[in-house]
C-alpha cells in the first residue's frame, strides 16, 4: 500500500512535470529524458504508460503549437506581400510591370516553379500577356520553342484556362497531363466566356477551337509543368484574364494557397482596371488637347478672316481700285485671285493661271451662282460668285496651292461681295459723273476745239490726264437698242480711267493707251456679247495733247467708214490695220509707218546683212512675178533669187504673195524709192554757174 502509495506519488509528480515542461514550452528532448527518469526511478507499468500518454499529448500539443505558429508567420507574411504589392501598384503606371510585380509575388509567396497573367482580347481570346520563371518562352515572349511565352493565344480548346475563363471560379490541378478533365472536348452547355475587356490588344483572328489543340496545353507541356492553379481576374461581373501559378512537379493546393492567389488576382484585376482608366484619361486628354488646338486655330483664321476682310472693305470704302483690292485678297488667301466679268473676260488679277481650264471654269462658275456660294473648278482652282441681288457681276477665279480651308472658302465669299460693292460703287460713280464727264470729251472733238488750257483743267479735275498717251474708239451697234452699251460704256470708261460719250448713234471713248488695235479689239470683245448683235468698232491714235483729240475722232469715223465700204461691218480694227487705206485715212499721212508695216523687216535685214533683199522683191515684180526673169535682171542664178523669194516670205509672213499684201507690198517699195531718191537730190551738190558778165 505504501509502495503504492509512493509509486503513486511518484507519478503524480512526473505528470506535473510533464505539465510544467509543456507550460514552458519544453523541448522534444526534455520530455524523453523525463520519461528516461521515471524508468529509472522504477515507475510501474500502469503509471508509466500513462506519463507516456501524457508525453505523446504534449507533444502533440507542442506540434500543433508550431504549427500555428508557422501558419501566423506565413499569415503575416502574405498579408506584407500583399500589402507591398499593393503599394507597388499604387508606384506605378505601366501595365506589364504591375502584372509582372503581380506574378513574381504569387511565384514566390507559393513557392512555384512558374506564374503568368492572361488577358482577354476583345473578340474573347485569350492570350498571356506576362510570365515569369518560363524555361521555353521567356518572360519577354521571345521563344526558342513552344512555350508558355507573352502574346500566346490560350484557353481556345479544352484547357484549364478555357475552364477559368467560362466558370469564372478557381481550377487547379495536381497534375495537369493526367487530368481528364482537360483531355475531352468541352461541354457545349458551359457558361459563355465573359464580355472582353476594351483595353487590351487583342489577335487579329481568332482560331478554331476544334481545328487544332489548344496553344496553352501543348505549351505546359513543352515547359514540363504538371500540377497548374488559375484564378480569375475579375472587372465587376466580367472575367477579364486569369493568374496562373504552376509547378513541375505533383502538388496539391490548400484552400489557403487558393485564397491567397486569388488575392493577388484581385491585385492583377486593379492593376488592369488602373491602366485601362489611365489610358482611357490620357486619351480624353489627347482628345481635349486635339480640340483646345482646333478651337485655338479656328479662332485664330476666324480673326485671320475678320482682320482680312476689314482690310479689304477699308480698301473699297476708301476708293481704292480693282487692282489694289485683288492684290489684297490674294495676300489674305495667299493665292492668285482673277475678277472676270460676267462674259468671262479678265477685269484684274494678281498671280499666275498655268495651264487654266477654261472650260472647267465656265461649268464652276454655272454651278457657283446657282448656289450662291465657291465651287471647286479643278485642282487648286475655285470659282466664287460675284453678285448683287439677283445681277450677276461676273466672278473671281482663285488658284491656291495649298488648299482653301473653311475659313478661307468664308473669306472668298466676302472678298466676292467686297468686290460685287466696289463694281456698283464703280457705276454709281461713273452714272453720277458722266454728265460731266461727257461735256469734256464733247468739248475735246468739237471743232472749232473749246479753249485747251480750260478743258485741261476740268480733265484734271476728272482724274483724267490728257498728256499721257491716248487712243480714242467709236464703236457702233449694229442693231438692238442703245441704252445698255450706253451704261456699259460709263461703266467701262470709269474703269480705265478714260472718257466716254455718245455722238451719232456712235460710242465714243478715250482711253490710256497707245495701242488703238487692241484697244478696238477689247472694245468689241467686251460689248458684243453684252449686246447679243454685232458691234463695229474703230479707233485711232495715239495721242499725247488735248489737241490732238479732235483729229483723232476724225480719223476713227474715218476709218470706220472705210470698214463699212469694204464690207467690214460688225469687226474692229485701228487705223494701221487697214494699210495703205489707213495711211490715206490719216490726217498726218504716215508714210513712215506705213512703209515700216509693209517691208520694214526686209529692209532691216538688207542694212543689217548687206543683201538685196529689197532690190530682188523690185525685179520680182518688175519681171510679172517670174523668178527666172528676175534673176535675169539681177545677173544671179534662179536659184539665188528663190531662196532670196524663201527668206523674204520668212520675214513678212506666208500670206505676203496674196492678192491684199502684196498690193501693199509694191505701194511700199514704190514710195521707198521715191524716198531715197528724194533724200540724194538733197544731198546732192548743185551744179557749177559761170558768174554772168562780157566774155574776155
Amino acid at each position: 500500500m505504501d509502495t503504492h502509495g509512493a509509486d503513486g506519488g511518484a507519478g503524480a509528480d512526473a505528470l506535473l512535470a510533464v505539465l510544467e515542461l509543456l507550460a514552458g514550452q519544453g523541448s522534444p528532448g526534455e520530455f524523453e529524458a523525463l520519461l528516461d527518469e521515471a524508468r529509472l526511478a522504477g515507475l510501474d507499468e500502469a503509471g508509466l504508460g500513462r506519463l507516456e500518454r501524457a508525453v505523446d499529448l504534449a507533444g502533440a500539443l507542442h506540434a500543433e503549437r508550431a504549427a500555428d505558429r508557422a501558419r501566423s508567420a506565413r499569415s503575416d507574411a502574405s498579408l506584407a506581400v500583399l500589402t507591398d504589392t499593393a503599394r507597388d501598384l499604387t508606384l506605378s503606371y505601366d501595365l506589364d510591370g504591375l502584372l509582372r510585380i503581380v506574378a513574381r509575388r504569387a511565384r514566390l509567396l507559393l513557392g512555384m516553379d512558374m506564374a503568368y497573367v492572361t488577358l482577354r482580347g476583345p473578340r474573347g481570346t485569350s492570350y498571356i500577356r506576362v510570365t515569369e520563371g518560363s524555361r521555353t518562352g521567356g518572360d519577354t515572349g521571345a521563344t526558342t520553342r513552344p512555350g508558355l511565352g507573352a502574346g500566346l493565344r490560350v484557353g481556345t480548346g479544352n484547357c484549364i484556362g478555357g475552364l477559368v475563363q467560362r466558370t469564372g471560379e478557381p481550377v487547379w490541378t495536381p497534375d495537369y497531363p493526367a487530368d481528364p478533365r482537360f483531355t475531352a472536348d468541352p461541354d457545349p452547355t458551359d457558361p459563355a466566356p465573359a464580355g472582353p475587356d476594351p483595353t487590351d490588344p487583342a489577335p487579329e483572328a481568332d482560331p478554331d477551337p476544334e481545328a487544332a489543340p489548344d496553344p496553352g496545353t501543348e505549351a505546359v507541356r513543352a515547359e514540363g509543368l504538371r500540377a497548374v492553379l488559375g484564378v480569375p481576374l475579375r472587372s465587376g461581373d466580367s472575367v477579364i484574364g486569369a493568374l496562373f501559378g504552376a509547378d513541375r512537379r505533383v502538388r496539391s493546393y490548400t484552400p489557403q494557397e487558393i485564397a491567397l492567389l486569388g488575392a493577388l488576382a484581385d491585385l492583377a484585376a486593379l492593376a488592369v482596371e488602373k491602366a485601362g482608366l489611365l489610358d482611357r484619361t490620357r486619351a480624353e486628354l489627347l482628345e481635349l488637347e486635339q480640340d483646345s488646338a482646333r478651337v485655338r486655330t479656328s479662332l485664330a483664321r476666324m480673326r485671320h478672316v475678320s482682320e482680312a476682310h476689314g482690310r479689304i472693305m477699308n480698301l473699297v470704302l476708301a476708293g481704292g481700285d480693282l487692282p489694289h483690292v485683288v492684290m489684297a485678297a490674294g495676300d489674305a488667301l495667299d493665292a492668285a485671285v482673277m475678277v472676270r466679268d460676267p462674259g468671262g473676260r479678265r477685269l484684274a488679277g494678281g498671280g499666275d493661271f498655268p495651264g487654266l481650264d477654261e472650260e472647267a471654269v465656265a461649268k464652276a462658275s454655272l454651278d457657283a451662282h446657282a448656289g450662291r456660294r465657291p465651287v471647286l473648278a479643278a485642282d487648286s482652282v475655285w470659282v466664287a460668285p460675284v453678285i448683287a441681288g439677283s445681277e450677276d457681276l461676273g466672278g473671281l477665279v482663285v488658284r491656291a496651292e495649298g488648299g482653301l480651308t473653311d475659313e478661307d472658302g468664308r473669306l472668298l465669299e466676302l472678298v466676292a461681295q467686297s468686290v460685287a460693292l466696289l463694281l456698283l460703287m464703280q457705276r454709281s460713280t461713273a452714272v453720277a459723273e458722266g454728265p460731266v464727264r461727257d461735256e469734256l470729251l464733247d468739248d475735246l472733238i468739237a471743232d472749232p476745239p473749246h479753249a485747251p488750257q480750260q478743258i485741261a483743267r476740268r480733265a484734271r479735275r476728272l482724274g483724267v490726264d490728257l498728256r499721257r498717251p491716248h487712243v480714242l474708239v467709236v464703236a457702233r451697234p449694229e442693231g438692238g437698242e442703245q441704252g445698255r452699251a450706253v451704261v456699259w460704256a460709263s461703266s467701262y470708261a470709269y474703269r480705265l480711267s478714260g472718257l466716254k460719250t455718245v455722238q451719232g448713234g456712235c460710242i465714243v471713248l478715250l482711253l490710256p493707251g497707245v495701242d488703238a488695235s487692241a484697244a478696238a479689239a477689247a472694245v468689241s470683245q467686251e460689248l458684243t456679247p453684252l449686246l447679243g448683235h454685232p458691234v463695229s468698232v474703230a479707233a485711232a491714235g495715239p495721242g499725247a495733247s488735248p489737241d490732238a483729240v479732235g483729229p483723232l475722232y476724225a480719223e476713227a469715223l474715218r476709218c470706220l467708214d472705210a470698214m463699212s465700204a469694204l464690207g467690214g461691218t460688225g469687226s474692229a480694227a485701228g487705223v494701221a490695220d487697214l494699210g495703205f487705206l489707213g495711211m490715206l485715212l490719216s490726217d498726218d499721212h504716215d508714210v513712215d509707218g506705213f512703209v515700216e508695216n509693209a517691208i520694214g523687216p526686209v529692209l532691216d535685214y538688207d542694212a543689217e546683212r548687206l543683201t538685196d533683199l529689197t532690190r530682188t522683191l523690185e525685179a520680182y515684180f518688175a519681171s510679172g512675178g517670174s523668178p527666172t526673169n528676175a534673176a535675169e535682171a539681177l545677173h544671179v542664178h534662179p536659184n539665188t533669187v528663190s531662196r532670196r523669194l524663201e527668206r523674204i516670205g520668212e520675214l513678212l509672213g506666208p500670206e505676203w504673195q496674196k492678192p491684199g499684201q502684196v498690193l501693199e507690198v509694191q505701194l511700199a517699195l514704190r514710195l521707198q524709192r521715191t524716198r531715197e531718191v528724194l533724200a540724194r537730190r538733197r544731198t546732192a551738190p548743185a551744179p557749177f554757174r559761170h558768174p554772168a558778165g562780157p566774155v574776155d
